[in-house]
């Protein structure tokens, strides 16, 4: 079976996703990302596929330059744009907030037309939810476990230094965990609406991916501010990586892909 592959090479996670020659999803991995993203990229590659079955595979993601075994290296924009698109024909735009950055992508017809994105600052990122967390003693993968739903708390610090010390104040006022974390992620939510600016023209879907997307509570807090729906695809941390792999079957489905690593996909 012939294959073409999709690596998202990211902050915290490297994701892999492999589809046919219609463009059927056959496999698809993920592994936490290490010092040594090439590394973690080749080594899920090599357990996820067979060489002589990948017609050709594009990298994506922070460290795409990196990946000397790709083909070629595709920017995280297009390739979420590419990857929402297939799956709702009908985006006009994506919120994506990853590990370390996030990023608001305007479409027309399923193709970029602008975009804006925060990557120098922890406010609006998975990361900053991470930290959160951790001073409140929860873990974001079981917030939907945590009892109690009480109203969020007003967190107004976006530096991450800051608005720990502003949590543990309010958890000395006697304010529940919950309620504080939940002012976290409205935090997080309301720093991403401001990134984004004017919304008036916004037509179609608003899909909201990344490793965040999966994080429970986080939709709810976006919708809230931004006073429109969401739609989230079924795995929202995979969508840059099956937008690489369907531009991997755009250029490789043309023809045979060579067996040197450092050749691009044949044309």
């Amino acid at each position: 079976m012939r294959m073409y592959v999709g690596i998202d090479a990211g902050s915290r996670a490297t994701k892999l996703v492999a589809v046919d020659a219609d463009g059927t999803v056959v496999r698809h991995a993920v592994v936490d990302q290490t010092v040594q993203p090439a590394v973690t990229a080749k080594e899920l590659f090599d357990a996820t596929c067979d060489v002589s079955e990948v017609g050709c595979c594009i990298a994506t993601g922070h460290a795409r330059n990196m990946l000397a075994f790709a083909d070629r290296a595709v920017t995280e924009i297009t390739c979420h744009a590419r990857g929402c698109a297939s799956l709702y024909p009908g985006a006009g735009a994506i919120i994506e907030i990853g590990g370390q950055d996030s990023k608001f992508i305007r479409l027309r017809q399923g193709r970029v037309h602008d975009f804006v994105m925060n990557d120098r600052c922890a406010a609006g990122t998975g990361r900053f939810l991470e930290v959160m967390a951790v001073r409140l003693g929860m873990s974001l993968a079981t917030l939907r476990d945590v009892p109690g739903t009480p109203p969020p708390v007003t967190v107004s610090s976006m530096c991450v230094v800051f608005a720990e010390t502003e949590v543990i104040g309010l958890l000395a006022t006697g304010a529940p965990p919950t309620a504080i974390m939940r002012g976290v992620q409205r935090a997080v939510a309301t720093r991403v609406v401001a990134m984004m600016g004017e919304r008036g023209r916004l037509q179609g879907d608003l899909i909201f991916t990344g490793g965040v997307a999966q994080v429970y509570g986080m939709k709810e807090e976006l919708e809230s501010v931004l006073g429109c729906p969401l739609r989230i695809p079924e795995m929202p941390q995979f969508t840059g990586a099956l937008g690489a792999a369907l531009i991997a079957l755009a250029e490789g489905g043309k023809g045979q892909r060579h067996n040197e690593r450092e050749t691009s996909c044949s044309h």
